[in-house]
């Protein structure tokens, strides 16, 4: 996942992966996205941690993430995992 791609472009690419997220599901990551007025790389970070830890599109979980790395002392993928490691979230021990 790079910074500079949409995240159309994602779940495009999630799709063709064989991830199906539904219509709702989509509408609600945009939702998502529009509530918190992140920029798109943090919802795409947001996004895969839910798939990673959950294994399926868990709304609540990602609300919660989003907001989590909505902060604006947040501001590099570094940042935002280090983030999410101090939440319990342990991104490299769940690949």
């Amino acid at each position: 996942m790079r910074q500079k791609e949409s995240l159309a472009y994602y779940l495009e690419d999630l799709w063709s992966k064989g991830f199906k997220l539904s219509d709702e599901d989509v509408h609600f990551i945009y939702f998502g996205k529009n509530s918190t007025n992140v920029e798109e790389w943090k919802v795409m970070l947001a996004l895969k941690e839910t798939l990673k830890f959950q294994h399926t599109f868990d709304p609540s979980f990602f609300i919660s993430v989003l907001e989590h790395l909505s902060s604006p002392a947040i501001t590099s993928k570094k940042t935002a995992y280090v983030a999410l490691e101090e939440r319990g979230l342990d991104s490299t021990s769940k690949n």
